[in-house]
């Protein structure tokens, strides 16, 4: 019989049954209804239960012998409970026989009253083996607990964490009442923030909402009991707060003090946390004195210089410090950076957990059944199943050949109804051969459990960006600083796009503005058009594709301004100047007092081979391009040559490139480039040329497309199966909106006219080129009747002008070659004679044009 239809009567017999313990009835209904509860006692209750429960395991099981175990343990929970009545029960059943008592138990229940006849099968023996006291009472109960345990599938792990949450969540809200008792007397906050007087008294603060989760890489924690510190307020009602404000005060602070004693990578530590804190002094309205006398705000005015005097090395360390002492006050006087809130994102769905057991366990038989039938002996070792593709794990028996099971690739997807299966034979560190088929019931990765998981959190680096789950269901990380560069391909529709933009969101939510810096390139206009005005972009996104190449140009030459500057402090990449340049602050902040005290009498900050060491860290810089294949065709010289520099070169600089194209052909994709850029990604694409070209082997032809991809990160043997995360347009539009609401855009003018300037001289030099402007070229005397020859035939070729016009081979390819400088043929096509790409007439207009 159908499970449904079976299904369907057990259901409809618990509903009788239900029906039947309620209402009372006459006649046979009441006779069938005092002979089942003489027979179950109050245990009858229990039957519609157990009726329904055995109805679901028909439709949710498909294995007889997990059926069956499940089966038999319901019944013994019915027996178990209707035995504790027969033990609770009047002496008289536990001092007759073991049928007398049977007797007087129908009895009494087909009158509502004892267990029933069943409550003496296991209620009797254990009474005359235990004696009649607490002890079979015990054995029944415990035995019930273990049994409902084994069915549910609870262990006592679970339910000690489960008390373990209990109490931490109970302790938890104590100190939370503790808190929020402290802070009654205080006002809520606003959204802009609320400017102090100078009483630290009358400080407001505000109470923190712990309804927000900020992610943070370490908490910052406080002792119980102990009041937060002073010179700590909000920003406005939306700053981020952790789950337990006696744990961790999270919020966006206004620091006006001058004396600020502390390191600048630890304050940085603590603001990248969204807590800033003053170690001696407490916070201040903005623009209040200080109290302390000692301590004399600089005016940048009067630490001018004129530009033609001279100065010596400790004049231009003086001026070095003020500016230090200025760029501190503008940064005091900036709001600090506040992280997205990651409720912005949408939680995950629930997953149809019964579905996927059926299917995993139907493909599994239909599996074997099929290599069976093709004579490959095989055994299922292991089943991964992902979000979108699930991999059985095949071990061959001795004598089987791998390439018997890869060349069945096509029956098999035939045999499972799939729209393709890929094989990969042998997995890497496993003596199994893998075959991966899509999944019917396909769960959708969020960005949210990717930003929320551990492996996002604890990371150290501020590159690292989330791509998605593995075929096993592991969170899958990518850290750009170690790429350095990323090369990401597919077809449309395939997830290319969606795949940037989940690396673009994961920089906004681990790094400030002034950490990492972004130079979007989007000749699409459209796909970057949310990421408009944010804090983080260096220039505003460019959508101009001649703008472009002048864009990587610019890339090119920063990077070697900062090789530069790297070699003229000694150091070889950018962690070692930028730890320079914290010791450099932290080297300040210890000769402050020396300072105050005597004018120039120490020099206020470090040197390294005579120059002063800079006080401002290099950011590093994102370059993430949409669509390549669109620059290629305008610039492809240009960007080409650029790209390979970069690629080259620009890790130890802190620039990393991010590059999407949907075209994966050989001349968007050059040597150079895939020479040049280790990590890759491959989306779903139309042929097993395009995965080669990208991942230098096959296997991308046959993903299912919308984030399904091959991830081959630098160093990978293989590449790595991932199902790419899913964030919606109006998840991104959120995230950059609330940054664009609390933080504006700065960009910088100066890389914008360099950029629009780079880009004006590739145009006038391409345009004095096409116009024929090249004063290289010698014109033959013979060229006129040449190209009036040329455009007639409708063709050139070296050996028809050298019988046309009587001259020798090389004057001949010669004036072929001018005529391609000029734009009137084309390009050399190996035998065939070249294209002619004008009339006559547009040479005469063209000639008297450039005449004049």
């Amino acid at each position: 019989m159908n499970p449904k239809v079976k299904s369907t009567l057990l259901f409809a017999a618990a509903v009788l049954f239900l029906v039947m313990v309620i209402v009372p009835g006459e006649a046979v209904w009441n006779l069938l209804r005092g002979f089942l509860y003489g027979v179950f006692g109050f245990g009858f209750i229990l039957i519609p239960v157990f009726l329904g429960y055995l109805g679901v395991l028909t439709i949710k099981e498909k294995q007889i012998s997990r059926l069956t175990t499940k089966l038999i343990l319901s019944i013994l929970i019915i027996l178990l409970v209707s035995s504790l009545f027969f033990m609770y029960g009047k002496g008289d059943y536990k001092t007759v026989g073991f049928f007398k008592s049977m007797s007087m138990s129908y009895t009494d229940s087909f009158n509502k009253v004892g267990g029933g006849i069943i409550s003496c099968i296991l209620g009797y023996p254990l009474v005359k083996l235990c004696g009649d006291n607490f002890i079979p009472k015990f054995i029944a109960i415990l035995a019930l607990i273990v049994i409902i345990m084994i069915l549910t599938g609870i262990s006592l792990a679970d339910i000690a964490n489960v008390a373990k949450k209990r109490m931490i969540a109970i302790r938890n809200a104590r100190k939370s009442n503790k808190y929020e008792e402290d802070y009654d007397d205080y006002d809520e906050e606003t959204e802009e923030p609320v400017r102090l007087v100078e009483e630290p008294k009358s400080r407001r603060r505000k109470k923190p909402d712990s309804r927000i989760d900020i992610p943070i890489s370490e908490p910052v924690k406080t002792q119980a009991g102990i009041d937060p510190p002073d010179d700590v307020i909000t920003d406005d009602d939306s700053a981020p707060a952790t789950e337990s404000p006696a744990d961790k005060l999270i919020s966006t602070v206004i620091v006006a003090n001058e004396d600020y004693d502390g390191d600048d990578a630890s304050r940085a530590s603590i603001i990248a946390r969204g807590i800033t804190r003053g170690k001696n002094n407490p916070v201040v309205a903005e623009g209040a004195k200080q109290a302390d006398p000692q301590t004399v705000p600089v005016d940048p005015h009067t630490t001018a210089k004129d530009d033609d005097s001279p100065v010596d090395l400790e004049e231009e360390t003086r001026a070095v410090a003020s500016e230090i002492k200025q760029n501190e006050e503008d940064k005091k006087d900036a709001p600090a950076y506040t992280y997205p809130p990651v409720q912005l994102l949408r939680p995950s769905g629930d997953s149809n957990d019964a579905e996927a057991m059926r299917e995993l366990q139907g493909n599994a038989q239909k599996l074997l059944e099929t290599l069976d039938s093709f004579g490959v002996k095989v055994t299922i070792s292991n089943i991964c199943r992902g979000p979108s593709v699930t991999r059985y794990e095949l071990k061959p028996a001795p004598g089987v050949k791998i390439n018997k099971i890869t060349n069945l690739a096509d029956d098999i997807a035939l045999s499972l109804a799939a729209d393709g299966v890929r094989i990969e034979a042998p997995i890497p560190g496993k003596a199994a051969v893998g075959i991966e088929v899509p999944n019917k019931y396909v769960s959708m990765v969020t960005m949210r459990e990717l930003i929320d998981s551990p492996e996002f959190q604890t990371a150290s680096s501020k590159l690292t960006c989330v791509l998605g789950k593995d075929i096993s269901g592991n969170i899958v990380t990518a850290d750009l600083a170690k790429m350095p560069h990323l090369l990401i391909a597919g077809t449309t529709g395939s997830g290319k796009s969606v795949c940037v933009n989940s690396l673009l969101m994961s920089i906004l939510f681990r790094a400030t503005p002034d950490e990492v810096k972004l130079l979007l390139v989007d000749p699409k206009m459209v796909e970057f058009s949310k990421y408009k005005g944010l804090p983080h972009l260096l220039i505003p996104v460019v959508s101009d594709a001649k703008k472009a190449a002048g864009a990587l140009n610019w890339a090119v030459t920063e990077m070697m301004q900062r090789y530069k500057l790297f070699s003229e402090y000694d150091c070889k990449d950018i962690l070692s100047f930028n730890s320079l340049v914290e010791s450099n602050l932290r080297y300040i902040e210890e000769n402050k007092g020396a300072e105050s005290e005597e004018e120039g009498a120490e020099p206020v900050c470090m040197e390294v081979n005579g120059l002063p060491v800079p006080k401002t860290k290099l950011p590093r810089i994102v370059i993430a391009i949409d669509e390549l294949a669109d620059l290629m065709m305008v610039a492809a010289k240009e960007v080409e040559d650029a790209i390979c520099r970069l690629a080259q070169m620009a890790r130890a600089a802190g620039m990393h490139l991010v590059l999407a194209t949907q075209r994966p052909t050989v001349n968007v994709i050059t040597g150079l480039i895939k020479a040049n850029i280790p990590s890759r990604i491959a989306l779903k694409v139309s042929t097993g040329q395009d995965s080669r070209i990208i991942l230098d082997c096959g296997g991308a032809e046959s993903l299912i497309g919308r984030g399904d991809m091959l991830y081959s990160p630098v160093g990978a043997s293989k590449p790595i199966r991932v199902q790419g995360c899913y964030a919606s347009d109006e998840e991104i539009e959120g995230v950059t909106g609330y940054i664009k609401k609390n933080h504006q855009a700065q960009y910088d003018e100066e890389v914008e006219e360099t950029i629009r300037r780079i880009a004006a001289e590739e145009m006038d030099k391409k345009s004095k080129d096409a116009d024929g402007g090249d004063s290289d070229i010698e014109i033959d005397d013979k060229m006129e009747e040449a190209i009036k020859y040329v455009i007639e035939a409708g063709q050139a070729s070296t050996s028809m002008l050298q019988r046309r016009l009587r001259v020798g081979y090389a004057r001949a390819g010669r004036m072929i070659d001018d005529m391609e400088k000029m734009g009137i043929v084309g390009p050399y096509q190996g035998a065939k004679p070249r294209d002619v790409l004008m009339t006559y007439q547009q040479w005469l207009e063209r000639n008297n044009i450039t005449s004049e």
